[in-house]
Parts: C-alpha cells; sequence; structure tokens
C-alpha cells in the first residue's frame, strides 16, 4: 500500500467526518449485538421454563421485553448504519473531487514534451478509471474496514468474556484465512496494473479513432482499425478474466472457513452443553456470532481485492503526480506589460530528438513594432514562438520582456499580456460566440462581433442558422479551415493583449480576404508588439522587420525593401516564386 500513502493528506483533511463515521460504526455494532445477546437471554428463560416450570406470565412478560428491546436495537443500528454510510462515502466524493482537480492541475502545469510523451487516452483513464478505482479504497473498502475491525473488537472481546475455550476454538481458522489473504492479495496487485495499462491503451486508441475519423473513412481502413481494437479488447477481456480468477477465490474461501468455525462451535459447544459447563442460550448466541461475522470476514477479500486495485490505480497517478514541473515562476509579483521584446544569444534544441531548433538568435523588437517571420519548414519559426509563451524554456540565451528575462517575470503574468494564434488550430465543442469570448470572459456579444469583423468572420457566422449561438463539433469539425483561423484570430485580438503571436494562421485564407484582415490588423493592433510567422511574403511586407530562419538561425533581417533588394538572398527568391504563381 505505499502509492496509497499519498491519500493521507486527505484523510488528514476530513479528519473529523471520518472520526464522526468511526464513531457512529462503533455505536450502530454495538446496537447490533444487542439483539443476539438477547436472543440467548430469551432462549435461555425458555429453556429454564421448560425445565423449572417458571411462571408463563414472568416468561411472556420477560419475552415481549425481550423482542421490543430486539426491535428497537435493530432499527437504531440500521439507522446509524445509514448515517455512517452518508458520512464515509460522502468523504470519499470529496477526495475523489479533491484528487481529479489536483490531477487536472498538474496537467495544466506540465510543458508541452510531457504531453508529445504521453497519450491522451492514458492521460483521461487516470483521472477517470484509476481514480475511481482509488475512490472505492477511500469509501466503501474505508467503510467496510472500520465496520468489519469494530465488528470483530466488539464480538470476540465479548465472546471472550463468555467463553474463553470456545472463543478460541471459533476463531482458530482466522490465521489460515490471513495467509490466503496476502498471497492472494500480491498476485491482484500485479494482475490490477496489467488490467489498467491495457484499458489505458484501449482508450488511447479510441480516442485517436474519434478524433481521425474522417482520415480513416477516406483511407477506407475501417476493417483494420476494427481488427486492432478487436485485438486489444481481447488482450483487455484476458487480462480483466485472468484477475477475475483470483478475485473469486476470495469468498469460496470465506464461507468454507466460516462453515468450519461453525462446526467447530456446534461440536465444541455442545460438548460443553451436554457437560452442563454452558446454557443453550450461550450456544446459541455463540453461532450467532460467528455468522454475523461471515459477511466481515466475506468483505475483507472483496476489500483486500479493492485496495491493491486502488494500490495499483494509485501507483499510475503517482506517476505524473511527482512529474518534475519544469516551467516555474520565479516570483508571484503582477506588473504591467510594455511589449519590448528581445532574444539575446538564444539557443535551443528538443530534449526527445536532440535536433537544435534555434541557434544563437539575438534580435529586438520595441513597442508597438511588428516582426515578421519566414523560413523553410522546420527553419525554428514556431519554436521562436512557443518559447515567448514559455512552453519550453532555452538551454542558453535570454528572452528579455521590458528588458526582463522572461524567467524572472511571474509565468501566468506574462501569458495574460500574450496573445498567441498556434499553427494547428482548436475550436471547443461549444458556441461560436463562447469560443470567441474564451479570449476575454466578461466580453459582451456587441464586443465579440466587432472582432470577428476584424478578422472577417462575421458575414460567414451569420449566415449560419444560429449564427453566433451555433454549437461547434469537436475541434470545430463542422467548420472550414479558413473559418476555423479566423474565430482563432477573433479570440485572440478580444484579449487585447501587449503582444500577439500569429503563427502562420491565414494560410488557409484566400488572398483578398488575407490582404483585407491584414489591413484591419494595422489599424486595430498599432501599439501591439506583434510576431506574424507566415511562408507568404504579402502577409508580412508591411512589418517594421523581416526575419529570415534557415536551420534554426537568422538569415537575413531587415525591412522588405532592404530584403527585396537583396537579389542573391533568400527572401528575394521567395518573392520571385510566389509572384510567379500568383500571375
Amino acid at each position: 500500500m505505499k502509492s496509497l500513502r499519498y491519500l493521507n493528506k486527505f484523510f488528514y483533511k476530513y479528519r473529523f467526518r471520518i472520526l464522526i463515521g468511526i464513531l457512529i460504526t462503533i455505536i450502530a455494532r454495538i446496537f447490533a449485538l444487542v439483539a443476539p445477546n438477547l436472543i440467548g437471554d430469551s432462549i435461555t428463560i425458555i429453556e429454564n421454563y421448560l425445565s423449572n416450570g417458571n411462571d408463563p406470565t414472568i416468561v411472556k412478560k420477560s419475552l415481549i421485553r425481550n423482542i421490543v428491546l430486539i426491535i428497537g436495537a435493530s432499527i437504531s443500528a440500521g439507522l446509524l448504519t445509514f448515517v455512517m454510510r452518508q458520512t464515509l462515502i460522502n468523504v470519499s466524493r470529496f477526495i475523489e473531487f479533491d484528487l481529479k482537480n489536483e490531477i487536472f492541475q498538474k496537467y495544466q502545469d506540465l510543458d508541452i514534451s510531457f504531453y508529445k510523451n504521453n497519450r491522451v487516452g492514458d492521460l483521461m483513464n487516470r483521472i477517470s478509471e484509476d481514480v475511481s478505482r482509488v475512490r472505492m479504497y477511500v469509501g466503501p473498502a474505508l467503510m467496510y474496514s472500520i465496520n468489519t475491525i469494530t465488528l470483530f473488537i466488539i464480538i470476540i472481546s465479548y465472546m471472550l468474556s463468555i467463553d474463553i475455550k470456545l472463543t478460541l476454538y471459533t476463531i482458530a481458522p482466522l490465521p489460515l484465512l490471513s495467509l490466503i489473504i496476502y498471497k492472494l492479495s500480491k498476485k491482484i496487485n500485479i494482475k490490477s496494473l496489467k488490467v489498467q495499462e491495457s484499458l489505458s491503451r484501449l482508450t488511447t486508441l479510441v480516442q485517436e479513432s474519434f478524433s481521425g475519423i474522417s482520415i480513416i473513412k477516406s483511407y477506407t481502413i475501417e476493417s483494420e482499425l476494427n481488427k486492432h481494437i478487436e485485438n486489444i479488447s481481447y488482450d483487455t477481456q484476458l487480462k480483466h478474466i485472468d484477475l477475475a480468477k483470483f478475485q473469486s477465490w476470495f469468498l469460496p474461501m470465506m464461507v468454507l472457513l466460516i462453515g468450519l468455525s461453525n462446526i467447530l462451535v456446534i461440536f465444541i459447544g455442545g460438548n460443553q452443553f451436554i457437560s452442563g459447563k454452558i446454557e443453550l442460550g450461550i450456544l446459541a448466541e455463540f453461532i450467532i456470532y460467528v455468522n454475523m461475522l461471515t459477511w466481515p470476514v466475506a468483505t475483507v477479500g472483496w476489500v483486500t481485492s479493492i485496495v491493491q486495485q486502488a494500490d495499483a490505480s494509485q501507483g499510475r497517478i503517482n506517476q505524473f503526480l511527482n512529474e518534475k514541473i519544469r516551467i516555474i515562476s520565479r516570483n508571484s509579483k503582477k506588473t504591467n506589460i510594455e511589449g519590448i521584446l528581445e532574444f539575446k544569444d538564444l539557443n535551443f534544441y528538443y530534449e526527445e530528438t536532440k535536433i537544435n531548433a534555434l541557434k544563437n538568435v539575438s534580435f529586438k523588437i520595441n513597442k508597438g513594432e511588428s516582426l515578421g517571420v519566414i523560413g523553410p519548414v522546420g527553419s525554428g519559426k514556431s519554436t521562436l514562438l512557443e518559447l515567448i509563451v514559455r512552453n519550453y524554456d532555452p538551454q542558453s540565451g535570454k528572452i528579455l520582456i521590458d528588458n526582463i528575462d522572461l524567467r524572472d517575470h511571474n509565468r501566468e503574468n506574462i501569458r495574460d499580456y500574450i496573445s498567441y494564434v498556434p499553427q494547428t488550430t482548436l475550436l471547443f465543442s461549444d458556441t461560436i460566440e463562447n469560443n470567441i469570448r474564451f479570449g476575454k470572459n466578461d466580453a459582451d456579444i456587441k464586443e465579440i462581433k466587432k472582432y470577428a469583423k476584424i478578422s472577417c468572420i462575421d458575414h460567414e457566422i451569420e449566415r449560419f442558422s444560429l449564427k453566433y449561438e451555433s454549437v461547434l463539433g469537436e475541434r470545430g469539425i463542422n467548420l472550414s479551415g479558413g473559418q476555423k483561423q479566423r474565430i482563432s484570430l477573433a479570440r485572440a485580438l478580444i484579449k487585447k493583449p501587449k503582444i500577439l503571436l500569429l503563427d502562420d494562421c491565414l494560410s488557409a485564407v484566400d488572398v483578398s480576404t488575407e490582404k483585407e484582415i491584414t489591413k484591419n490588423l494595422q489599424m486595430e493592433t498599432g501599439n501591439i508588439t506583434k510576431i506574424i510567422v507566415s511562408q507568404r511574403i504579402s502577409t508580412i511586407k508591411k512589418c517594421n522587420k523581416i526575419m529570415v530562419l534557415f536551420n534554426g538561425e537568422i538569415l537575413q533581417i531587415g525591412t522588405h525593401d532592404q530584403l527585396i533588394n537583396d537579389t542573391k538572398g533568400y527572401y528575394h527568391q521567395i518573392d520571385l516564386k510566389q509572384n510567379k504563381k500568383n500571375h
């Protein structure tokens, strides 16, 4: 249970609720034990009546009194058990809530490289399936464990006070039970881990299949994919069956050992009754106590199985919770950002691939200026923007914002002043209005429409049946590439940032629409520092500076006129090729 120690902080947080639950459990078990004692007493009364011929009126009154007390104790025990379940099960839901939030927060704090090395389906499985198994440990397993321990202590203590010899014979099978549980638990832990890993693979494949359904259909690979999913499903099925085989051993073993206890009680107790050492009522009482232990003992196996599965699941969760957060804020101060941006001898390589994405990059952009970035695929253009929003940190060199090292800024504060439209557009399964409002939570519909017009998407949205209330499919699947790009641009602009980063975000827009958007951007973002990455010279030619990146290095930097006049330069060659295409 080493992995489950992580949950101790939650137990401490809800310690008062748990202590109340334990107290109620003890009281409920005490009331539950009243009935066997009264039943034994009633049998003794009847036995004495049959043997000694006592007054039937007194016997009747005693039996009625016992019946009333049994009913009252049973109702009290039932009500207290209900309250106990509500108290402890609610604690499990609170802990589940806290744990899911903690995992999700950790997911958000981890850097982009983490997501490159882990599949979305696996991440989803850990925050859903694994947490659900952990909840069973902090809820039902904890509740039944407290119930079982309390019942064992009270019943066995009471049995010992009546007859030590008979009690010892009754509990003789328990050490064997402990050994069986220990052996089976180790196997269940290993097999539970394999089940969860198999479920993660299945979840990942299904999630990827849904995300790429258009590709699957266009390449007509449904049958091959079905076979692949069937193979993984079959593997998951086998692992579940293998786990179930070990789990199924528990209940038969419990019943067998309880049956053995019953035989011992009847045999040993029967002999003691025959020899006159105990009364018939005590023998009946012991049989009831042994059978009262049947369910708690049976739950030992079930609880053990839950604990082992929870331990395996918590171990998988801990792998991510213990993951080191690389992008951290050195201070918590929030400051106003003007938008002065500078790179100083910056070098960056991707640790997974060891590819040098940027080499000795240095440039400066003043407040309100714009920098156009152009270069072939893989030249480091997108990496440049990813570093500014601190999705990564450089291995050497500095990025300065307002003459302060980016790492010395508050991370969240910096991102509040930056709008970033990445190459891959992501829209949420929500209304168009809310997707644009994502950039500014308190934006009204008038403001939303204003920035939709600047992004040249307003007239197209107005043609939809529900207009701005139209609900998008996952990742905006029911929109064209150009429409998604322009909605993303509106979302970035409505934030009114100090630094605007655009990563080839007009690539799916036609030339005339691009010109109109570029014109609108110049009018709307005059005081905003901008870096515009594009493959089209027409998009960036009016920027204050243009930088040509090649293999991670600055090949050329200057104004459009300066670069176009360098007839041997890369920029001039690109301009010639694009002009030929346009003609």
